[in-house]
């Protein structure tokens, strides 16, 4: 097992410290810029909603995606593993 590197990550308007391998360190990076242009998407869309209703619409998307994608297993199965990572992450620090 590859030691645990901590990392400051920001989904919303939040920022969060938490560890994971280096080697998932791109990965996560690469799901949380989807997350917050997704955030940032649905704040143009949808005006005077909170924070917390734009990342559950960002979480609906997600699934959704998942779900219709089935024609690339490879990039879900990616997404999936780190955002499990990111959610045991949270937890940790919640």
């Amino acid at each position: 097992m590859q030691e645990l590197i901590p990392i400051n990550i920001i989904i919303g308007d939040r920022s969060y410290r938490i560890k994971t391998e280096s080697s998932d360190e791109e990965s996560v990076r690469r799901t949380l810029k989807t997350i917050n242009e997704k955030i940032i998407e649905f704040k143009t869309q949808f005006a005077g909603k909170d924070m917390q209703d734009y990342i559950a619409m960002v979480l609906i998307w997600y699934a959704t995606q998942a779900s219709a994608n089935n024609s690339n297993p490879a990039l879900e199965n990616e997404v999936n593993e780190s955002l499990l990572k990111i959610e045991g992450q949270l937890d940790k620090v919640l």
